[in-house]
């Protein structure tokens, strides 16, 4: 299955990055797509999918807590003080109203 040059820029587009000319010519997108064909057609019935590679459980630690009520202690770091009064971080304006 062979892909146009049209076809490796809208793939490209679809997941916006930007290729030059240059290297659309040097992809070999075939002989990835080939493979990915081989992947599809291994038999995989009876096998337990992953979660993680790992087989052993790391130790969690307990959820409790050890300093309550530090709310005043956590917002004194904040460098713009206009919420601090209230209880809250004042952060910039991220997005416009548009």
């Amino acid at each position: 299955m062979a892909f146009s040059k049209q076809q490796l820029q809208k793939f490209a587009d679809l997941i916006k990055i930007e290729i030059s000319d240059e290297k659309l010519a040097q992809m070999n997108i075939d002989s990835i797509v080939e493979w990915l064909d081989k992947l599809q057609k291994i038999d995989t019935k009876g096998v337990e999918p992953l979660l993680n590679p790992c087989e052993h459980d790391l130790p969690m630690r307990g959820d409790t807590v050890t300093e309550p009520n530090m709310r005043d202690k956590i917002l004194a770091n904040s460098p713009d003080k206009a919420g601090v009064s209230r209880g809250y971080f004042a952060v910039p304006k991220v997005m416009d109203a548009d």
